[in-house]
């Protein structure tokens, strides 16, 4: 029989205190699923259009991430739960990147090649210049113009 203490399962180990973070990702999630499905409701696609909302939905959740990880960066250490909760939560639950995946599919499927190529270009580079020009705006105002 061996005297020394038994260590914990590795997984167990490495998960402790994951629960908080797991239950602000989960509510923020829901709330920003709830704030896109709005966004559908408000402006809907009919069928064969060009999916606007899911296009502007992606953008305006890009950006936002921009003004989030800057805000965060400059303004110290905020609570460890609010860049889960808002973060990955909230926004990656507000943004959809799948839908636009099989938005792209229909496209191609339907034989509008252009417009799915066209949507499927478009819409990581519209994501990636709202996360960088929402960075550098809220930049300048929350760190006074400093780079």
């Amino acid at each position: 029989m061996s005297t020394t203490p038994a260590a914990a399962p590795a997984p167990a180990r490495r998960h402790a205190g994951q629960g908080p973070v797991v239950a602000a990702v989960s509510l923020g999630g829901g709330l920003g699923a709830a704030a896109r499905y709005g966004a559908g409701l408000l402006w809907p696609t009919p069928d064969g259009a060009f999916p606007w909302t899911t296009f502007l939905v992606n953008a305006t959740g890009c950006a936002l991430i921009g003004v989030l990880l800057v805000t965060i960066a400059e303004r110290g250490s905020p609570h460890r739960l609010l860049r889960p909760f808002l973060g990955t939560g909230v926004l990656g639950g507000y943004t959809t990147f799948s839908t636009y995946a099989v938005d792209v599919h229909r496209f191609l499927a339907d034989g509008r090649t252009a417009t799915g190529l066209l949507y499927l270009a478009a819409t990581p580079l519209a994501a990636l210049a709202a996360v960088w020009a929402a960075s550098a705006v809220t930049r300048r105002l929350v760190g006074g113009g400093r780079r």
